[in-house]
């Protein structure tokens, strides 16, 4: 199995006829994700490599039976595009776009709890979520995944993300879904929302977790890690070596005080039972002992 999406997941790509949302939209296709449809305004009726444009996502869910969007708006944008996507019927949003305005995420999380608490957000500001084998949604290389499980990673970090899949197929271990979260301060799915999931998932039998510097998300997860998981975890947090006082590259990695370092992060995840690694290698090192004990 996998979480959120699989082979039968078909996607509309908001901004398909872009320059991105084109590019990305067609190595999703290649990869074999169900690319169904795109949209734009006053471009329906036409296609891009064969998939129809709509008007608008309704048009789109109605005509193909789409389940997920994939949005490639530029970000002032996005709010309107989130909220198109929620009231036309799709299930999975997932926003790459980043540079979304702050207030914006906060409106778009706290209307969809709102208005339409059976939908779920992935993003913004982030890589996206491929199963591997099954679905790609984002501008993730499906090479670099090795498919078939028993792994599932959950990440912040784009970039790290991606190091994360090549360490594990460096070790011929693969992984059942790889979620990149985001780093913005509002992210509409969490360390624990993926947790959870990752939990229930029958195929998935150990997780990844790869966290950065600044905000809470990462001891919340220890939290729940140590309440809650059964599944073995390890983890990279990426900020050991930021000098105080440095701004990152996330909206999301602010420390304030002393709250929110790798090293409280790491001594939490610790406590909770997590093999935590001091490079990303390392914690695939970690994951690869873990899977030999399974």
């Amino acid at each position: 199995m996998s979480i959120f999406v699989d082979e039968n997941t078909k996607v509309i790509y908001q901004g398909l006829t872009g320059s991105q949302g084109s590019y990305y939209g067609r190595l999703n296709a290649e990869y074999g994700t169900q690319v169904v449809a795109g949209t734009h305004p006053k471009k329906a009726g036409s296609d891009v490599d064969g998939v129809p444009i709509y008007a608008n996502v309704a048009d789109a869910v109605a005509a193909t039976g789409a389940t997920a969007s994939c949005i490639f708006i530029p970000a002032p944008g996005v709010r309107g595009a989130v909220m198109e996507a929620a009231a036309g019927g799709v299930e999975f949003i997932v926003a790459i776009t980043e540079g979304v305005p702050a207030h914006d995420e906060a409106y778009f999380y706290n209307e969809l709890k709102r208005s339409f608490p059976d939908v779920r957000l992935l993003g913004p500001n982030c890589p996206g979520i491929i199963s591997p084998g099954k679905c790609n949604i984002g501008i993730t290389a499906g090479h670099i995944a090795k498919e078939g499980g028993p792994v599932g990673i959950v990440s912040r970090s784009g970039t790290l993300t991606y190091q994360a899949l090549y360490e594990l197929k460096q070790k011929d271990i693969g992984v059942t879904t790889c979620v990149g979260i985001g780093g913005d301060p509002v992210p509409g799915t969490s360390f624990i929302d993926c947790l959870e999931a990752f939990e229930a998932d029958p195929e998935t039998k150990a997780v990844m977790m790869i966290g950065e510097i600044g905000g809470s998300a990462e001891e919340e997860a220890a939290d729940y890690i140590k309440n809650h998981m059964t599944k073995p975890v390890s983890s990279y947090i990426a900020g050991v070596t930021a000098p105080p006082g440095k701004k990152m590259g996330h909206a999301g990695a602010i420390v304030s005080g002393g709250k929110g370092t790798a090293a409280a992060k790491m001594e939490a995840l610790e406590d909770a039972g997590v093999k935590v690694g001091h490079n990303p290698t390392e914690a695939g090192e970690l994951m690869a002992e873990i899977v030999a004990n399974l």
